[in-house]
């Protein structure tokens, strides 16, 4: 795929040449192949393939969570590579967010301590006003002293996407946001991610395997066999289940 242009539009995420081995020898498994892609600020952006397509491992290079074998991966201008171990967790911690399928929240902690965890560990205060426009869009203001256990799947993954948002991130990666809620809860929670986007300017980038999931991003990236193989601009699930379809998806 070639080099990603010149352009104004500021990118939030990108790779170029990216290569991930896993293993040595005849059983070295090739993840990713030479990837080279762009993520703008701002937009709500899935990434979909087949099953071991590599969309995952993508996700977890470009958010700093996995090394990669070659090529380089950035972080609005930084450059991962660049960066020792502890200023690589220092990344991750202040200007990057997570949301999880399993919404790995801390159990002992009541959903307001869960999600200014990331200010506490950071040393930073709140901003009131942000953390109260948060609960207030995601509904939570009568669910901050519950702990996880005395919450519903939904409300935990409000509460996470609450963590992710509440540091201003410049992107918040999300891994199957939606694979542990039913489809009404499931569609809450993407209406969110993408209201952010559109009211916030925040950026996501989504790995999903669910074709209504990707159609409340604004474009979709297609992974297949460790490459980018095309993509999807105002997606549909009918858009995105016929390139699945191609994809032998």
């Amino acid at each position: 795929m070639p080099a990603i242009p010149a352009t104004s539009v500021r990118m939030a995420a990108s790779a170029v040449d990216l290569v991930k081995v896993y293993g040595s020898g005849p059983t070295a498994v090739r993840a990713l192949d030479g990837v080279t892609v762009g993520f703008e600020a701002a937009r709500f952006t899935a990434i979909m393939g087949p099953s071991g397509s590599g969309k995952s491992t993508l996700m977890h290079c470009l958010a700093g969570l996995d090394s990669v074998t070659s090529g380089t991966v950035r972080i609005g201008d930084t450059d991962l590579s660049s960066l020792s171990d502890r200023e690589l967790t220092r990344l991750r911690r202040d200007r990057v967010g997570f949301v999880f399928q399993a919404f790995n929240l801390m159990p002992t902690l009541t959903a307001k301590q869960n999600i200014l965890l990331p200010l506490e560990l950071a040393g930073r205060k709140p901003d009131q006003a942000w953390f109260t426009t948060l609960v207030d869009v995601l509904g939570l203001a009568d669910r901050l002293n519950h702990r996880p256990a005395e919450m519903s799947g939904g409300q935990q993954q409000r509460v996470a996407l609450a963590r992710a948002l509440v540091t201003r991130p410049e992107v918040v990666f999300a891994d199957e946001p939606t694979g542990n809620l039913d489809s009404r809860t499931g569609a809450e929670v993407l209406s969110f991610l993408r209201t952010s986007v559109r009211e916030f300017g925040q950026t996501i980038v989504m790995v999903t395997h669910d074709p209504v999931a990707a159609s409340y991003a604004e474009r979709v990236v297609l992974v297949a066999d460790g490459k980018v193989v095309g993509e999807i601009a105002q997606p549909t699930p009918d858009s995105v289940l016929d390139a699945m379809r191609k994809l032998g998806a």
